[in-house]
């Protein structure tokens, strides 16, 4: 648009009439300088933003320890790996002592991966293997690690894994292809009026020059300049608003897909639940609670990070339990169920292990009673929403060596845990069930403490349906597309599962959000339509890999934003109607008078006026617009358009109505005074009031902004037709009281009919 206002200026320089040169040309410094400010705003606040993702190293320059950005570190670096931390790069281990990696989020396998540091490894040995390197994104586990970088970013293993699942041709949304066909029709539409203008005007004699500025002149009020304008300022702003309310969009046009959610796959611990288990009671077995949490903290490690951990730690310092000297740990996954850690205890060795109280039963030597009575209590337990956790243990006055038992374990007792369910959460659940949004709660948990907690949520109407993941998996191949539909919760889940359901939700239709926190919930991740990663608790690759980023692994961030991607679709199909509507008169009264052999309504001057109206109007009038508490119905539909069809018969009501008032009185005045001057004052005074009206109609004047830009619009258009200097600047001579009059009665009519509209 601002070339083309350029190459008009250009145009009118070659014919001499540099005034009307130099006013095109300057016309493009508020325009370029307001578009500029807007485009400035919108990448300063997500380049702000970014800080949030930022990761960090501890490397060791110059003798000295200091914490530097992951991306700054360089091969050859040396970096200290801290227990329960990632490795920041590929590298040599160094040094280190008692390291156990695990690896799964490369290799896909459970057990814990033992490294040998290079100052360990015997001098003849000529070759270095896999025991000697550390792979970035992979986990200490036990001991502590220095590692001399060899290769960083995407030329490490993890690197690659994380770029393949990244990189994807960003298709456009259905919000993008609908601007995209609303555009092409404007300007398909434009052309061939401009066309027509043309063609006409030199039949009618006014010559090629007058038929080609004739053109050119109705094309820079007709060409949709503002509406990718708007379109890109709206994302740019809901990505600050979203951040504001602790989530932050990676990708901008994911705001949209927010905002039509229709199901909603959500971890329970700490995105439901607070995260912070606190150790309620113990269930024991001919063993006191001593030697119970004993057992627990052997098989603990508290500098995991672990909730559980940090609980069982906490309940061993109450009751004065001694930590001991741990020989070798076999930590937790996904596949395994359990942590066991050996320790030399007195004169002999003990295995302690906890985990799922499955399968802890599966491995300890139980009669068939004794293994009912245990289900019974965990049972018991994990109805009334507590999480159970088993543990074992196996004494051993010599072992030959230090593998991990996989049976003949004696039972111990069970451990109770309670996880309180965040503020805010229930009134969020209640807000998306009302709104027709499914939320489902994938968990690993016991179903029955699943269920006890979807039961305080209202999910299933207090009556939640809990499946176990496995169940849900093989029903789904044989069931209807609406087989999820009932399903509250899905239990016992591991990531692999959790992928598979959300590619069957998008199968039947649905818009699908899902939370993750791990590299393997990458690919769940990436396939889901949002994906959400855990900005605290979440590893790197899943915040990579996610479109949106909850700052503080909360499920009420992630019902506001989608409450702001609803809203942010509502107001920007305000700023579009508004577009319309006060285009339709615009563009239609500048071509209909020419065209049946008229003087030219408008002389650039007076387009750049009107534009100087329209633009700030769109861009902040309705951009501003609150969103409502609840929210509104969910639509499972993948075509959107921007507007209903009742939505299209008001814009052409208002449209027409408009455009027949602006072309009748232009032509009556000219016929009763012969004043080309004062007609185009009459037509540029309704169009500025109509432009005041339909925002009035539209905004209901909920913002000071919309406020302010109401009455600057309705001020500046009397200005500039009764201050006379500027009359003769805008071509156009003072108007009479009752001219005003009329103006105003044509604005309320308009203003009511945007209002219904």
């Amino acid at each position: 648009m601002l070339w083309f206002l350029i190459g008009c200026s250009a145009l009118f320089a070659l014919l001499k009439n540099y005034n009307q040169s130099l006013i095109l040309l300057l016309a493009t410094i508020p325009l370029l300088g307001m578009d500029a400010f807007l485009h400035w705003r919108t990448i300063n606040a997500t380049r702000l933003l970014k800080s949030h993702l930022a990761t960090n190293a501890i490397a060791i320059r110059d003798g000295i320890e200091i914490t530097v950005p992951v991306a700054d570190l360089v091969p050859g670096d040396l970096v200290v790996v801290k227990l329960g931390t990632a490795f920041p790069a590929d590298g040599l281990i160094v040094d280190g002592l008692d390291i156990q990696v695990d690896e799964s989020a490369l290799t896909g396998e459970a057990m814990p991966v033992i490294k040998k540091p290079l100052n360990k490894i015997d001098q003849n040995e000529i070759t270095i293997d896999d025991q000697q390197w550390g792979f970035a994104g992979t986990v200490l586990l036990t001991g502590h690690a220095l590692l001399r970088v060899v290769y960083t970013g995407q030329q490490t293993l993890y690197g690659e894994i994380i770029t393949s699942a990244v990189i994807t041709t960003h298709q456009q949304t259905p919000l993008q292809k609908a601007l995209a066909r609303l555009i092409l029709t404007l300007i398909i539409f434009a052309t061939f009026l401009c066309f027509i203008l043309a063609v006409s005007r030199y039949l009618q004699g006014f010559g090629i020059i007058d038929a080609l500025l004739s053109a050119a002149i109705l094309a820079v009020a007709a060409l949709p300049d503002e509406f990718p304008v708007v379109f890109t300022f709206f994302l740019g702003l809901g990505v600050f608003r979203l951040a504001k309310k602790n989530a932050l969009v990676r990708r901008a046009v994911s705001i949209e897909n927010i905002g039509r959610v229709t199901t909603i796959c959500s971890d329970k611990t700490g995105t439901i639940t607070e995260g912070k288990l606190q150790l309620l009671n113990t269930i024991l077995d001919k063993e006191n609670e001593f030697d119970v949490i004993r057992f627990a903290v052997i098989a603990s490690r508290i500098q995991s990070g672990d909730p559980l951990d940090i609980a069982i730690h906490r309940k061993s310092a109450s009751i004065n339990i001694k930590s001991t000297k741990i020989i070798t740990t076999f930590p937790f996954s996904e596949e395994r169920l359990r942590e066991t850690s050996l320790v030399k205890d007195s004169d002999n060795f003990l295995f302690a292990t906890k985990g799922s109280p499955e399968k802890i039963l599966s491995i300890s030597s139980l009669s068939l009673e004794e293994n009912q009575y245990w289900q019974d209590r965990i049972t018991a337990n994990a109805k009334m929403g507590y999480k159970v956790i088993a543990v074992a243990y196996q004494i051993h006055e010599s072992i030959e060596s230090n593998i991990e038992p996989n049976g003949s374990y004696k039972f111990a007792g069970l451990l109770i845990f309670y996880d309180p369910i965040r503020s805010g959460v229930k009134n969020s659940i209640a807000k998306c069930l009302s709104s027709g949004i499914h939320v489902i709660v994938i968990t690993g948990d016991h179903p029955e403490t699943a269920r006890m907690v979807a039961k305080e949520l209202g999910l299933g109407q207090g009556n939640p349906n809990v499946m176990l993941a496995t169940e849900a998996q093989e029903k789904a191949n044989l069931s209807a597309k609406n087989f999820y539909k009932n399903i509250d919760v899905i239990a016992r889940a591991i990531p692999s599962q959790k992928l598979y359901i959300v590619k069957s939700l998008q199968k039947h239709g649905e818009i699908v959000a899902v939370t993750g926190d791990g590299v393997n919930d990458v690919p769940a991740l990436k396939v889901a339509d949002i994906g959400i990663a855990m900005g605290q608790s979440g590893s790197q690759g899943a915040r990579e890999a996610a479109k949106i980023v909850l700052l503080d692994d909360n499920f009420t961030s992630i019902v506001n934003a989608i409450s702001e991607g609803r809203q942010l679709f509502k107001n920007l199909q305000l700023s579009f109607k508004y577009l319309l509507m006060i285009h339709i008169p615009f563009i239609f009264s500048a071509a209909i008078i020419p065209l049946i052999g008229y003087p030219l309504l408008f002389q650039p001057i007076n387009i750049i006026l009107l534009e100087l109206i329209i633009h700030p109007t769109c861009m902040l009038v309705f951009q501003d617009l609150p969103a409502n508490d609840k929210l509104e119905q969910a639509q499972r539909t993948y075509r959107i358009s921007f507007f209903t069809s009742r939505n299209w018969l008001g814009i052409v009501i208002v449209g027409l109505f408009t455009t027949a008032v602006i072309v009748i009185s232009y032509i009556n005045i000219l016929n009763v005074t012969k004043d080309a001057e004062h007609a185009r004052a009459f037509s540029l005074g309704s169009l500025g009031i109509i432009s005041a009206a339909i925002t009035i109609g539209l905004s209901n004047l909920r913002t000071n902004v919309a406020k302010t830009i109401t009455i600057l619009t309705v001020v500046i258009t009397i200005v500039s037709i009764q201050t006379p200097w500027l009359a003769q600047v805008f071509i156009v001579t003072p108007l009479q009281i009752y001219d005003w009059g009329l103006i105003f009665v044509i604005g309320t009519i308009t203003m009511l009919l945007a209002k219904y509209s």
